[in-house]
């Protein structure tokens, strides 16, 4: 029995699509190249800068302090908009000892301001980057993934974690 022509151009265009929002159980290393120098009291991982999804200037260093959790997402990926409310309850729970920031890409801006009023994860702070400056600085291969950085600055995870994953490292870094 031949398979329709149609029958297997979905196929591969579902697979194609679902490969887009994969997640791997490893990172990528961060890319090479000099940080940029850092503020008195601020660690490099949080020397850097951008705009959020309304426009308005962000500046990393307002995480440095504490336990920092950076979240990567793509406005049409299924696995983020999965995790979103994990994001958005982390948020509500841990904010005080936990600074949250979501970095959005891979998508335009509207497109990201959309998808974070869908999911609700409003109150978290996001970054408009769809020139992928802030993923290239931190080595991000693909969404969805999250950076840690602990409260003196260094790296602790890069990569993807499922909900209870998150949760359990949150807690680790809060302790």
């Amino acid at each position: 029995m031949r398979v329709p022509r149609l029958l297997v151009s979905l196929l591969i265009a579902t697979a194609v699509a679902a490969a887009g929002c994969a997640t791997a159980k490893t990172a990528s290393p961060a890319p090479a190249g000099a940080a940029p120098p850092a503020a008195p009291g601020v660690p490099v991982a949080l020397t850097f800068t951008g705009s959020t999804l309304d426009g308005a200037d962000y500046d990393a260093a307002a995480l440095a302090g504490r336990p920092a959790l950076l979240w990567f997402w793509a406005p049409w990926c299924a696995t983020c908009a999965s995790e979103a409310q994990s994001v958005a309850d982390l948020h509500e729970e841990y904010g005080d000892r936990l600074g949250i920031l979501g970095v959005g890409g891979l998508g335009t801006v509207e497109a990201m301001r959309e998808f974070v009023s869908e999911m609700g994860v409003g109150a978290v702070p996001h970054l408009s980057d769809p020139a992928g400056k802030v993923w290239q600085r931190f080595g991000i291969a693909q969404q969805s993934w999250y950076v840690f950085v602990d409260a003196g600055g260094t790296v602790v995870h890069r990569g993807y974690l499922d909900d209870l994953q998150l949760t359990t490292k949150v807690r680790e870094l809060t302790a």
